[in-house]
């Protein structure tokens, strides 16, 4: 795991020089390292920096603490799960509610400042290197609109955090204060906006994918703005992003007929996907560099896999590998969605599986019997390459997605003909009738559409809903909203920790 401090995160860092660039965009091998001091020279190295910045969105399902896995297990819809009540100690924490400054997964903080320091360093050269007046513009581009998105959850997790708008000094690190959420907001959507104005259409996904988009920038300044309570503004820019309802927006999206085809390992930047996050099994990545930002592997589907699982005698039963049983589904969410059309697709029914013969398994830690299948570790998906099969799966996982947009704008109308109709697209597209548009619908329709995507604890926290839905996880409304600052974040800074945290 990742455990720079605060104070040592900002400090000179070496970026990676990389191999051509023949596979996607955000995939391509380490190669050797360059002092920042020494480096953007050249349009080679700003690029090898840019897949630097890009590097930390691998967060949202690489390495072990990472945002869906961590984000589902303090939902209503997850348990930590895992082997034990000790295994993996802050999300078992974040999922009781008993985080503390020493318990609080650290690179949460982490490594969103480390991509926010590679991109205001990309920032600060990118003037001066020898490029095209275009291609720089669009680095910037790419490198605010990172910034943005690490900002994004750097706030709705901390809440109090400090706006670094430029690399750090060794002479100014330790005066750093925290801004007003509000300053952070305001910066975030500045950044997105300049970044619209710049970004792509499309991208080649073969050479790039990944790499962001117009669309993917006003998807995020979007939901940005809902989180801010700018519903108006929420509702605009999103409107930009679906066009009509069930069919393709302007830059050819639409949602996918099928609900089960998004979670196809093979289907990766599909009519649906706007911005996801790309994994690989090219850097064969091994359990001594796990969690350093080397391995590009989508860990999530081993941690979310049934422990122990194995088949019996001509089963006919899904063709799984084993896993570590963490993200266990509640009884909650499954009776929510047991008699929906996409509950196939999300769980993963152990219990009944077992029940009839076909396979078995060692129940873990919180077991329900019930797994999230959007993510299961299959036998098909696993590499044939070098390092660790575990941390080497090469699944996607999506930053947001058309249906998410949807029903997003859908909450910031509220009313309307126009909420209705991009309601009803969601729901339409699995097979479900009208029902009348209601902020309580749309709570329910993103419940079941998303459920498993690590966003049901940030619609929970922004609807006012976790203190009654969270109650008897030992949710404390006022301060379990957000995340304790880290102590060694703290020591020796200005930083002061967040109310209701020692």
């Amino acid at each position: 795991m990742k455990t720079i401090k605060f104070k040592y995160l900002f400090i000179v860092i070496a970026m990676i020089s990389l191999g051509s660039c023949s596979e996607d965009f955000v995939d391509i091998t380490p190669k050797g390292s360059f002092l920042s001091d020494n480096y953007y020279a050249d349009e080679a190295q700003a690029t090898s920096a840019l897949v630097g910045v890009y590097d930390i969105i691998r967060k949202n399902s690489g390495s072990f603490e990472n945002m869906i896995a961590v984000m589902n297990a303090g939902s209503d819809d997850h348990y930590a799960g895992g082997g034990s009540a000790t295994d993996g100690e802050g999300i078992q924490a974040f999922s009781k509610h008993r985080l503390t400054s020493i318990n609080v997964l650290r690179p949460f903080w982490t490594d969103h400042y480390q991509g926010i320091f590679r991109a205001n360093t990309l920032l600060l050269k990118l003037p001066n290197v020898a490029m095209s007046d275009n291609l720089k513009a669009r680095f910037a581009a790419e490198a605010k609109a990172l910034r943005a998105i690490y900002y994004f959850n750097l706030v709705r997790i901390f809440k109090n955090v400090p706006l670094l708008l430029d690399p750090l000094t060794a002479t100014n690190m330790y005066n750093v204060e925290q801004a007003a959420p509000e300053a952070v907001y305001a910066q975030i959507e500045k950044d997105l906006l300049e970044a619209i104005a710049v970004l792509p259409t499309t991208v080649p996904v073969a050479t790039d994918g990944g790499r962001l988009t117009k669309c993917a920038a006003q998807a995020m300044l979007g939901k940005v703005y809902l989180y801010d309570g700018k519903k108006a503004e929420a509702a605009a820019v999103l409107a930009q992003v679906n066009g009509t309802p069930r069919q393709a927006n302007q830059y050819g999206n639409k949602l996918l007929p099928n609900y089960n085809d998004l979670w196809v390992f093979s289907n990766k930047f599909n009519a649906e996907s706007l911005l996801e996050v790309s994994h690989t099994n090219a850097s064969n990545a091994d359990w001594w560099f796990w969690g350093s930002g080397m391995d590009e592997g989508n860990t999530l589907n081993v941690m979310v896999g049934v422990r122990n699982y194995s088949r019996t005698s001509g089963s006919t039963a899904a063709d799984l590998a084993p896993g570590w049983s963490f993200d266990v589904i509640t009884q909650d969410l499954y009776d929510a969605i047991k008699t929906d059309p996409r509950f196939g697709a999300t769980v993963f029914d152990m219990k009944a599986i077992k029940a009839a013969g076909q396979a078995d398994y060692v129940a873990g830690y919180q077991d329900t019997g019930y797994f999230l299948n959007k993510f299961m570790p299959r036998n098909s998906d696993k590499t044939t390459g070098g390092g660790a099969v575990e941390i080497n799966y090469q699944q996607n996982s999506y930053i947001i997605r058309l249906a998410d947009t949807y029903l997003m704008e859908a909450e910031a109308l509220g009313s309307g003909a126009r909420a209705q109709a991009l309601l009803d697209a969601v729901r339409a597209r699995v097979g479900l009738p009208s029902v009348p548009v209601t902020l309580a619908a749309i709570k329910n329709e993103r419940r079941l559409e998303l459920a498993g995507e690590g966003h049901r604890f940030f619609d929970l926290v922004r609807w006012g809903d976790a203190a009654t839905k969270l109650a008897d996880r030992g949710f404390v409304s006022g301060k379990d909203e957000i995340w304790p600052i880290p102590t060694s974040e703290l020591q020796g800074t200005k930083l002061k920790q967040n109310p209701g945290y020692n």
